[in-house]
């Protein structure tokens, strides 16, 4: 491999390319491996044309292929440099060097390898924030100032944000100066929040305040305020944390955690949620979106604002979320679900499904199968706290069009032979609020069975409805379960209902046989039976026996079920703790099979005593967040008890909790040890977890972030309320 090239002081665009052909490519690898093909990529881009963006999405895709950079960014820096320095492509080029420099997610290389190759090509890039097309003096101080450099970088930056004129150029540069030396950019940053500065640079001056962590003065409100709606303004700069400027103003602010910075920050939001402006609303509810999910004290401060804009679809999803904490606001969403604005009407009556659930159910009621939304709510697609309560007006609804469903053609579509999904999804959203209602929803029970041959999924819901009631009813539904029960979930159900067991045996011994999938279904199908589903045991060992050409997650899914299933039946842990050996030690460097570990390690709990041999293992995962809770309940249900360090395992658990690695197992774990494992200093750190405005679950899925939240909390007081 020759000898990266660094420094060049003149350029032109006959050498911006010299040399290219001389290093050996297929010694560096990038995202997709040996980085042979980069000399063409360089050469496609440089050259300008119909191929230039095509080769350009190809560079971005291998160098620094989703914010991760390899060995060949280096090598392919110093020729993006000249690229940039000849006057090709130069703002195209300087941004992709912005990106290898911003990124610290290194693969295979030196720890700021490739940012420090980023900084060797200074002397080309620097004379670039100088450059006559504003463009390129603005894409120049975005690259520079992700180099961090001090030495030349910085007096470069300052120099020409003393002698910039272009406001955006002027912000990026503001912005880099923050970059490399936030406590200088600060002090500067103060003479800019005035009104007489330009937007953007007065917007770049908060953010250099933020950075540097300075107070939030009023003189940051006042300029954020009067900024609003920002996002246009943020849309001149090249900063991707700066694009949704609100938004990223709350978030930092609340993730200050301190009583004055949280006030300020509700405070700025609530002021821009009474704004006249539409589009000041409109930014203001997406920042408030965020703050709620961030904070435990934001519903409560903002749903006042929140409320008179709920017939706002931003606002009614916000105030969905929030749940029954937005009670106040179920008047107007009452009002609007009312309307004949049917978008605005079904999103509305989707919030106060989750709202107001009782006050919803009339209007369900009266629009069912026009309000997608809504239904899909009722249903329990958001994974609501309580069940959807039971109306008469509703139960009717939902009858009249379940049975509707059940005259359409067998084949599943209509007379226009148009797609069915949708038809599909809203059977599916009936069926579960019957399921939801068991025994109130006997009387649906025609409709059901009538469904049957076409959804199988009703079959839990027949069994539901049928508890309860009389021989004639629970016969009708026996009945229509027996004709479907060659399908594994009908046969469940049919078992579960009458207790008949030959076609839950023959149809998870048919699922056995179907692969990876269908094992885990077939086992976790007769599990439960003990020793009733001997006869299954040759059908599980054969599966577990099966030969596979490569070991994926889903095939140690399938041992981890097989084997628990056989322990559950046959109980014979010398058959069993290898194969559970096995599944624990696949997820060792494998970043997606420690989750199949993890579920591995909770398991094992159910083999007591019998799974002591494991006890090694599951202690080698204490000490990985994401896999430690489950650890903690393995080793709580096999270890010797004498031999347990309860302080440790409470460690770990509280170090997943603490650090978002698996915070409903962490919940678990902690609840499973008792506050009397706990140390003072912990129960000191359960409490902040406990009781702390900062939310635990900051990731998953949108809607039931916060609910998950709360019932997260609940679990982590239980365990501080049986301290003693």
């Amino acid at each position: 491999m020759s000898e990266v090239p660094t420094k060049i002081t003149v350029m032109e665009p006959a050498t911006a390319l010299a040399g290219l052909d001389t290093y050996l490519w297929a010694a560096v690898n990038h995202a997709y491996g040996p980085a042979e093909d980069l000399p063409d990529l360089l050469r496609a881009f440089a050259e300008g044309g119909q191929g230039a963006e095509e080769a350009l999405d190809e560079l971005y895709g291998s160098i620094v292929h989703q914010g991760t950079v390899y060995a060949a960014s280096i090598y392919a820096a110093p020729y993006l440099a000249r690229i940039a320095a000849s006057g090709r492509q130069a703002v195209d080029a300087l941004r992709l060097l912005g990106c290898l420099a911003e990124s610290e997610d290194e693969s295979g290389v030196e720890p700021g390898a490739v940012r420090a190759a980023v900084t060797a090509q200074l002397p080309l890039l620097i004379p670039l924030l100088a450059d006559e097309a504003a463009d390129v003096r603005q894409a120049a101080g975005w690259t520079v100032g992700h180099t961090r450099d001090t030495d030349i970088a910085l007096p470069a930056v300052r120099e020409r944000l003393a002698a910039e004129t272009e406001p955006a150029v002027r912000a990026e540069l503001l912005t880099a100066y923050s970059r490399i030396d936030r406590m200088g950019a600060a002090v500067q940053a103060r003479t800019l929040l005035g009104p007489d500065t330009p937007a953007p640079l007065r917007l770049a001056a908060v953010f250099a305040a933020l950075d540097a962590e300075e107070p939030w003065l009023a003189a940051h409100r006042g300029a954020v305020l009067d900024l609003l709606p920002a996002r246009e303004t943020a849309r001149s700069v090249y900063t991707d944390e700066h694009r949704e400027p609100l938004r990223t103003i709350v978030g930092i602010l609340l993730g200050r955690d301190t009583d004055s910075d949280r006030e300020n920050a509700l405070a700025l939001l609530d002021a821009a949620l009474r704004d006249e402006r539409p589009e000041v609303r409109a930014e203001a509810l997406w920042a408030a979106d965020r703050a709620c999910t961030l904070s435990r004290s934001a519903p409560q401060r903002l749903i006042p604002a929140i409320a008179p804009l709920a017939a706002d679809r931003a606002a009614a999803q916000l105030l969905g979320k929030l749940g029954p904490a937005a009670a106040e606001a179920a008047p107007v969403l009452a009002e609007v679900a009312a309307q004949r604005d049917e978008e605005a009407a079904d999103q509305a009556l989707a919030a106060l499904v989750m709202v107001a659930p009782q006050a919803a159910a009339p209007f369900l009621a009266r629009a069912l199968g026009r309000r997608p939304r809504a239904m899909q709510s009722a249903a329990g697609s958001h994974e609501a706290d309580a069940l959807f309560p039971f109306d008469p007006e509703l139960f009717a609804a939902v009858r009249a069009r379940l049975a509707a469903k059940a005259l359409e053609r067998p084949d599943g579509r209509k007379d226009c032979g148009c797609s069915t999904i949708e038809d599909n999804n809203d059977t599916a959203g009936l069926v579960h609020l019957l399921r939801q209602w068991g025994p109130q929803a006997a009387d649906a029970l025609p409709e059901l069975c009538a469904v049957l041959p076409r959804f199988q999924y009703a079959a839990t819901a027949i069994t539901a409805v049928a508890a309860g009631t009389g021989p004639e009813q629970r016969e009708q539904a026996a009945t229509a379960l027996r004709a479907g029960a060659g399908k594994l979930v009908v046969a469940q159900a049919l078992h579960e209902l009458t207790g008949e067991k030959g076609p839950l045996f023959a149809a998870a011994e048919a699922a056995l046989a179907t692969g990876a999938r269908g094992a885990v279904e077939g086992a976790h199908a007769v599990a439960d039976l003990g020793p009733e589903a001997a006869r299954l045991v040759p059908a599980l060992r054969t599966a577990l026996g099966r030969t596979v050409d490569r070991r994926t997650m889903p095939e140690a899914d399938a041992d981890l079920a097989l084997a628990l299933a056989l322990w559950r039946i046959a109980g014979e842990a010398a058959e069993v703790v290898p194969v559970l050996a096995s599944v624990l030690d696949s997820g060792e460097g494998r970043q997606w099979f420690r989750w199949t570990a993890a579920r591995a390690a909770r398991e094992i709990a159910l083999l007591g005593p019998a799974g002591r041999p494991l006890t090694t293992r599951l202690e080698a995962l204490l000490d990985d967040p994401i896999q430690a809770p489950s650890a903690v309940l393995g080793l709580l249900g096999v270890a010797d008890p004498a031999g347990l360090d309860h302080a440790r395992l409470a460690e770990a658990a509280l170090h997943s909790a603490e650090t978002r690695a698996d915070l409903k197992g962490a919940c678990d774990a902690l609840q499973a040890l008792g506050a009397a494992a706990l140390t003072p200093e912990q129960l000191g750190r359960l409490a902040v977890l406990a009781a702390g405005d900062r939310r635990l679950v900051v990731s998953g899925s949108d809607h039931a972030m916060i609910r998950e939240d709360e019932q997260l909390r609940a679990v982590l007081a239980f365990v501080l309320g049986r301290v003693g």
